[in-house]
């Protein structure tokens, strides 16, 4: 029997065949699925590339669906003008192992990230935000600002990079993507206080590398922090003062205790520490008080976001 040709997908065909809305709604489901043991994600497997590189290779399984995600992250292709990411998340049947198609790693990736912010933003407040602050200027702003645009097209949106050219330019190239975008001009760093950033912005996402904090306001009521951009023990991007006034959650609690830097160099009690699925599957009360929510990401998102593809395919090719 001939079986069909593997569909491959470039970035923009990813893209297309995961919108936001969908994203949000199969990440509550799989944040669910992944806590309640639904769905099988291990620790990635982390080996070694030329100059500092990686390679990660991510499965995760569920009754429905399997995936794997392999990609690599060469910091050096910068020098090159190259992308630091590349790779790609391939879904297979899960009764017979076949492949179904093949999905841009990186789209993948800043896209269901950009969705679990959004599912956090839908968790965590209680109200429609009408101001976002986003602190950086790189790919994940980019992805970031979409997601805003798509489900919170009327909310202002203030910008915040490592230096005010960066807020500038990343603005002037984004401009229409939601109603009102501007340049945050204060420097990216430890603000006390609360008196730079202002009092009306509604959610804070970090999205950089940084090693030191650049957001470390007291913990306010009303403001949901989030932080996307430190993976790793040694990345910070949420301060001390913020932590110790917030209720602290996570995406991936297992993932949590070996990335969430922003956690580990505060020397956080784990036992603060929630994950999201308990909120959504209503375990645990919704937090009336501030709230950091902390993203560190695993495959069981990428196979939220391929069960969303899968879908909108089926519906392209019925």
């Amino acid at each position: 029997m001939t079986r069909p040709t593997t569909q491959i997908f470039d970035a923009a065909a990813t893209a297309r065949l995961m919108p936001y809305a969908a994203l949000v709604d199969a990440l509550e489901r799989a944040s669910i699925d992944y806590a309640q043991e639904r769905i099988a994600s291990p620790e990635r497997l982390v080996v070694p590339l030329n100059a500092s590189g990686i390679m990660l290779s991510m499965p995760a399984t569920a009754p429905d669906l399997a995936i794997h995600k392999l990609v690599n992250v060469c910091a050096s292709n910068r020098a090159r003008d190259l992308p630091t990411i590349h790779g790609q998340v391939m879904a297979f049947d899960a009764d017979t192992g076949e492949t179904l198609f093949v999905l841009d790693g990186p789209t993948v990736t800043g896209r269901r990230t950009a969705a679990m912010s959004m599912l956090g933003v839908a968790t965590f407040t209680q109200n429609t935000p009408r101001e976002f602050l986003l602190i950086g200027t790189g790919t994940q702003a980019h992805n970031h600002l979409e997601a805003i645009g798509e489900l919170y097209p009327d909310a202002r949106v203030w910008v915040q990079g490592s230096a005010p050219a960066r807020a500038e330019a990343f603005c002037a190239a984004q401009r229409g993507k939601v109603r009102e975008l501007r340049a945050f001009t204060q420097p990216a760093q430890p603000v006390q206080g609360g008196a730079a950033i202002p009092a009306s912005v509604d959610v804070v996402i970090a999205l950089t590398t940084s090693r030191q904090p650049v957001y470390d306001e007291a913990a306010r009521a009303g403001r949901l922090v989030i932080g996307v951009g430190a993976f790793t023990p040694e990345m910070v991007e949420i301060g001390a003062n913020t932590l110790a006034g917030s209720a602290l959650f996570v995406d991936d609690p297992a993932g949590a205790k070996h990335e969430a830097g922003d956690f580990i160099q505060a020397r956080v009690d784990w036992a603060r520490v929630g994950g999201i699925a308990a909120v959504l599957g209503n375990a645990e009360p919704l937090p009336t008080g501030p709230v950091m929510f902390k993203s560190v990401g695993c495959a069981a998102w990428d196979l939220a976001a391929c069960r969303v593809a899968r879908e909108v395919l089926a519906h392209k090719n019925p």
